[in-house]
């Protein structure tokens, strides 16, 4: 790495003390509320989960999935949240590091572009040690693999999980759904899941924190 680059550390703070969505964004109107980034490095992180944004109760905790949909995910990857919660092991860096607002629906809205841009390619450069890479949400699958991989749909591509994570790349990538309620139904349309994939990442999460 180029000795003038800025460290982890100084990228982190950067990081927080981002605003481009809020006072100049590129991409729509700007973030409705003020910026909260939330994400968890260490250089020294083997297994690392890419996931969407933050929703409203994350944004609130300023921790990552501190909700519902952090029990069921911590509950895929079969540790807990000391496990979870230590940077030196996992990392979690998703595609929009701030709570993008609610659509008129309820839901939440896209990740900002911006901030993936601006963040992403430059963090993961300071990520050497990564091992594993969550891809949970279509948005983390359109940024990590091929796009012909991606273009395919969620359901395509995390059934062709085996493809993806056998590939021989290094690090390794697994394809998830996100862990959210609103995925119920999907889940219980595609058994597999939890049947096929869910075992096989169990056992590399454990070799990646160090439980095994």
């Amino acid at each position: 790495m180029d000795p003038r680059c800025p460290s982890l550390d100084a990228m982190a703070d950067e990081i927080r003390a981002c605003r481009l969505c809020r006072d100049a964004p590129r991409y729509g109107a700007p973030l409705p509320h003020e910026p909260r980034p939330v994400f968890q490095v260490s250089n020294a992180a083997r297994l690392c989960i890419a996931g969407q944004a933050p929703g409203v109760r994350v944004h609130a905790s300023g921790r990552p999935f501190t909700d519902p949909s952090g029990v069921r995910l911590r509950q895929w990857l079969g540790i807990g949240e000391e496990i979870f919660y230590d940077p030196t092991k996992v990392a979690i860096v998703s595609m929009g590091f701030c709570f993008p607002g609610l659509n008129a629906k309820g839901g939440d809205l896209p990740p900002r572009r911006e901030c993936a841009q601006t963040w992403r390619e430059r963090l993961f450069a300071r990520l050497p040690n990564l091992e594993l890479i969550l891809l949970v949400g279509q948005y983390a699958q359109a940024w990590h693999l091929d796009r012909t991989v991606a273009a395919r749909g969620l359901t395509e591509t995390v059934a062709g999980w085996r493809n993806v994570y056998c590939s021989g790349e290094r690090p390794r990538f697994m394809p998830m759904p996100h862990p959210s309620w609103r995925n119920n139904a999907w889940l219980k349309r595609n058994p597999w899941f939890e049947f096929e994939l869910l075992p096989t990442l169990r056992a590399d999460v454990a070799r990646s924190v160090g439980q095994k």
